[in-house]
């Protein structure tokens, strides 16, 4: 570094900063982390559980956003801390939204950052001003005394396997609400690929990449939980309905079967041999019910 550098600043970094570029700097560095640390499960005997503190999003790690949303958490609010030399968000908390932090409405994380992002810019513009990074640092925030790695859930990326949707575990509402913060979800199924060497039947991965929407009316029709049907097949656009573990029926307009684009939830179907679908539908087709289950369930 051509000139001394005093203080280092990380926002949505991601990376933890070598240690060797904070010892070069005079005072170390700063994070501005969105969310209120430490998290929901580091309590001691002092200061007990209870239902009213668990919801605040409290997440250390590289996606506190998703995982405020995903554990649905009410509350929030913005940590500043010092950069730990050797481990993520274990610093110092300087500066701290009040406790309880602030209650939101955001339904993505769009709509989260928008929220938290003012508070965090305010808040490290208030400490360089006041200069708490100075030692020696007086530390504050929500509450004190949890030190150690074992206390902390960890906010890890969202990767692929967090959106694969579990029909037997997730209620309508966490399939909707994973839908809206880390959509699309996917589940793997059976298809049946024919050619002139017959038939072959090979696992693919279907994407709800345009999600699903609550069904509002009472039905009757549907199969045991995770077991897609496809309802209307005498009309123009059939869809495809799906029970939850929690007794709702979700429904998808169309799907995504790997290796194909996007398209009609039949047509993805009759294409991939998902369900014993006729060859011909016209006005004298006869269906029970008006509807046809898949082959296999949703893995």
């Amino acid at each position: 570094m051509d000139r001394p550098v005093n203080l280092i600043i990380a926002v949505s970094f991601g990376l933890r900063v070598p240690a060797r570029i904070l010892s070069s700097a005079e005072y170390g560095g700063l994070n501005v982390h969105p969310s209120m640390l430490p998290e929901y499960g580091c309590f001691l005997p002092s200061y007990p559980r209870d239902h009213s503190k668990a919801d605040i999003g409290r997440f250390p790690g590289p996606a506190p956003l998703h995982h405020t949303l995903l554990a649905n958490r009410k509350t929030t609010g913005v940590t500043l801390q010092t950069l730990h030399p050797t481990k993520f968000d274990e610093g110092r908390i300087v500066a701290q939204t009040p406790y309880p932090g602030i209650e939101h409405q955001a339904r993505n994380v769009e709509d989260l950052e928008a929220l938290t992002a003012p508070l965090g810019a305010n808040m490290l513009i208030q400490s360089l001003k006041d200069g708490s990074f100075v030692p020696p640092i007086r530390e504050v925030g929500w509450y004190n005394g949890a030190s150690s790695s074992k206390d902390f859930t960890h906010a890890s990326k969202i990767g692929p396997q967090d959106r694969h949707l579990d029909w037997t575990t997730w209620s309508a509402d966490d399939i909707l609400r994973r839908q809206r913060v880390i959509g699309p979800l996917w589940n793997t199924t059976e298809t049946l690929a024919i050619s002139k060497d017959g038939e072959r039947k090979e696992a693919k991965r279907i994407i709800w990449d345009r999600g699903f929407h609550l069904l509002e009316e009472e039905c009757h029709l549907f199969p045991a939980t995770g077991h897609p049907i496809i309802v209307g097949l005498q009309r123009a656009a059939p869809k495809v309905y799906i029970r939850t573990c929690d007794g709702n029926v979700l429904v998808a307009d169309s799907v995504k079967v790997e290796g194909e684009a996007t398209t009609e939830a039949f047509h993805a179907a009759k294409r991939n041999g998902l369900a014993p679908i006729p060859k011909r539908l016209d006005a004298t087709t006869q269906f029970p019910h008006d509807f046809v289950a898949f082959h296999s369930r949703l893995a």
